[in-house]
């Protein structure tokens, strides 16, 4: 999923999309759209946050891991991902007519990537994630009634978890660390 600091990339993407429809504007008009888009009055207040948001890094950049977790139905995915634990589908990719699905999906900060690819993932994998309030997301989640998980909060040494497990036997815990 993009975030501000892929704004270059996103005027650059606008631009040409409006190209192709015949609308033409410059990089720096994009730019101010993008800035905007963000909710910001302009493209160089957007320029600083992003300078600020590099700050500090060393010149490798590492960034959080992208999870993959292997899936076997895209129905059944969908249903899990989407409709039970509340994430929305970013974007999939298929080389091909009736080829397997690569997608992402996320929600709020998370972001996982799901692979009908054999290759990509084994099923089985496991994601730790930290959230604010493990007690609300349970709650929305007790009010979905999804029939196939029913998870719990437990306490554990390092706070409270719940434990979800997708259709594949793929596992994400939440805890709200203590």
């Amino acid at each position: 999923m993009r975030d501000f600091r892929d704004a270059k990339l996103m005027a650059k993407t606008l631009r040409q999309a409006l190209a192709d429809r015949n609308i033409a504007l410059t990089h720096s008009e994009t730019l101010e759209i993008v800035a905007r888009q963000f909710g910001l009055e302009q493209w160089n207040i957007l320029s600083a946050r992003i300078d600020a948001a590099g700050a500090g890094r060393s010149a490798i950049g590492i960034e959080p891991p992208m999870p993959i977790f292997r899936i076997f139905s895209v129905e059944k995915a969908m249903e899990f991902y989407c409709g039970f634990l509340g994430f929305t589908l970013d974007w999939e990719h298929r080389f091909g007519e009736n080829f397997p699905l690569y997608c992402q999906v996320s929600r709020e900060g998370m972001t996982l990537h799901l692979s009908e690819h054999s290759g990509d993932a084994s099923p089985g994998a496991k994601a730790f994630v930290r959230v604010a309030n493990v007690r609300a997301y349970h709650a929305e989640l007790s009010g979905k009634d999804y029939r196939y998980m029913k998870p719990g909060v437990d306490e554990a040494p390092w706070g409270l978890e719940m434990t979800v497990i997708d259709p594949f036997s793929n596992r994400i815990v939440f805890c709200e660390q203590t």
